[in-house]
């Protein structure tokens, strides 16, 4: 999986890849070796590079963290690239209203406006769950629903029409 990393306001595209049961690591596709260790539940880590070893104390949630190592303070916001993507499409759509459509393959499981409806823009469209992960589908302008493709229950291959609003 591809993430995109931006620390302390610099980004970086991370990669974990999992082979063979042991998670491979590349910064700006150069690979890291390095293994880490959850020393408790509470976010911290030992990461083992090379013949070192660190101490990672990580605070926040899962686009926005602050990582302090070796008492250094690290500001961090993650976002992945099915997150990218939908950002990319929300931004493509314009302010003019057009067709939302998944931005991967999954299974629609809650559908949470109906046709007629009045939304505003970053407002919640549907539930697609994907990767057994739920995520939340949200309008990228403001408009009005004028139809609706998913339906609850509905599997949807990636780029399939999901609701189209006009503005």
């Amino acid at each position: 999986m591809k993430y995109f990393v931006e620390v302390n306001g610099v980004e970086h595209v991370v990669e974990l890849t999992e082979r063979l049961g042991e998670v491979l690591l590349s910064v700006n596709g150069d690979p890291i070796a390095m293994d880490f260790v959850e020393v408790d539940r509470l976010g911290q880590f030992a990461i083992i590079v090379g013949e070192r070893s660190y101490g990672v104390s990580i605070d926040g949630d899962e686009q926005s963290q602050a990582l302090t190592i070796a008492g250094q303070q690290y500001r961090i916001e993650i976002e992945d690239e099915r997150e990218r993507a939908a950002s990319a499409a929300s931004r493509a759509s314009g302010a003019k209203g057009g067709t939302v459509k998944a931005i991967m393959p999954g299974v629609v499981v809650q559908v949470m406006v109906k046709e007629g409806d009045h939304v505003t823009a970053g407002q919640p469209l549907l539930i697609l769950e994907a990767m057994k992960m739920q995520n939340e589908i949200a309008a990228p302008v403001a408009g009005t629903v004028a139809r609706l493709f998913a339906e609850a229950g509905k599997a949807v291959a990636s780029g399939e029409r999901l609701v189209l609003i006009e503005g």
